[in-house]
């Protein structure tokens, strides 16, 4: 860990005398516990941090920055200021990373280093003039003191940073892990010692939602922050798969519309263990082309489950056909399908073919030559009425 920034330390000259190093050293123990009594008292986020580890680390890093920095200002005789001042650094940088894995923000650490160093610099100075330091002296040294709680400070920033960066990538992915185990329907113990390590509360549903690799930053603004989101799943080409927790009535209304801006495809809300059969209906809705919601499509997608069942049950309904012309084919099943669609009513029929209600009359007629008494059959026209609900 490297930290840019001027040297707390000048190198072209000694501030104070050994002695006053030799005075300060055996008071460390006593200035730390008044720096932490200090911060706890100050500091909101740091009310609990006497009865915690963390109270050991910080009362610890207080005593070896200190003494770290009265043996560099001292000028004993084999002692490397650089090599000092990089593992005060080092030792900042770390409290920075382990103030993150606690949950204390950034400023909360800030403002504990300007109080630490307000507080040690009273001790310091004290000493100092007790000492016979003279005033350029003294201010030589407050000058240093303040430079070096500022490179402290860099350091515990930059460890902070690091830390959160890094817990977050590592959030991120135990989430996509989730999305992925949820989807394959991974065993729940193991979903759930995953989701408690990501701080994921398992929802009552998901609701899996599709949708272009461009657009789903714009999409995860608008939907709720415990979203799962899953890349890498085979079936994906240029989609990215999001499951969306507990949308059900108006709230789901919400999450078509964006995904309609969004150009993807919403599948229905199912319990979260069951997810998959969510992910599955929006996959073949997208495939299919079929729009944003899935529940506005399902005749559609029940008619397109089995495709080679379909092509095997529309060439089988339409056998008697199978003799004529293909352009007069074409034509009857065009009106079987809308006679079947208005159950018989001629003048709907003609409407919706665009053509005259005697056409109707006379290619009905041309239907009931070829099918006979079977169009008056449940069975049959069960049978056609799905073999021809959705168009070759």
């Amino acid at each position: 860990m490297a930290v840019r920034g001027r040297r707390a330390v000048a190198s072209d000259g000694v501030v104070l005398p050994p002695t006053v190093e030799g005075d300060l050293r055996p008071r460390l123990p006593q200035l730390a516990e008044d720096v932490v009594a200090a911060i706890v008292d100050e500091v909101p986020s740091y009310e609990n941090a006497l009865n915690e580890e963390m109270g050991v680390v910080i009362r610890n890093a207080v005593r070896a920055a200190i003494g770290a920095f009265l043996a560099m200002v001292s000028g004993q005789p084999g002692r490397d200021p650089d090599k000092l001042l990089a593992q005060a650094l080092d030792g900042a940088y770390q409290l920075g990373r382990g103030e993150a894995s606690s949950g204390r923000t950034i400023d909360a650490l800030l403002s504990a280093y300007r109080i630490g160093a307000r507080i040690s610099w009273r001790e310091l100075s004290r000493t100092a003039v007790d000492h016979g330091s003279d005033p350029k002296t003294v201010a030589a040294f407050a000058e240093q003191v303040f430079a070096y709680i500022d490179q402290l400070s860099a350091a515990s920033a930059q460890g902070h940073t690091d830390e959160s960066a890094t817990a977050g990538r590592v959030r991120q992915r135990l989430l996509e892990r989730i999305a992925t185990h949820v989807v394959d329907q991974a065993p729940e113990a193991t979903i759930l010692r995953l989701a408690e390590r990501a701080e994921w509360k398992v929802p009552a549903t998901l609701t899996a939602v599709l949708v272009p690799e461009g657009e789903a930053g714009r999409l995860l603004q608008a939907l709720p922050g415990q979203t799962l989101q899953a890349t890498d799943l085979p079936e994906l080409d240029g989609t990215v798969l999001l499951l969306v927790p507990n949308v059900h009535g108006r709230p789901r209304g919400r999450v078509v519309r964006e995904t309609t801006r969004s150009g993807g495809t919403v599948g229905p809300p199912r319990p979260w263990r069951e997810a998959r059969s969510s992910y599955l209906r929006a996959l073949r809705a997208h495939e299919a082309g079929l729009g944003a919601d899935t529940e506005s499509h399902l005749p559609e997608l029940v008619l397109t489950a089995d495709a080679e069942a379909l092509a095997d049950l529309r060439e089988q309904a339409l056998a008697p056909l199978a003799g004529l012309r293909a352009s007069t084919r074409a034509k009857l099943v065009e009106t079987l399908r809308a006679w079947l669609l208005h159950q018989g009513r001629r003048e709907e029929v003609a409407e919706a073919l665009f053509v005259h209600p005697q056409t109707v009359r006379y290619r009905v007629g041309q239907l009931r030559e070829a099918y006979g008494d079977a169009l008056d059959d449940p069975r049959t026209v069960l049978t056609l009425t799905i073999a021809l609900g959705v168009e070759a």
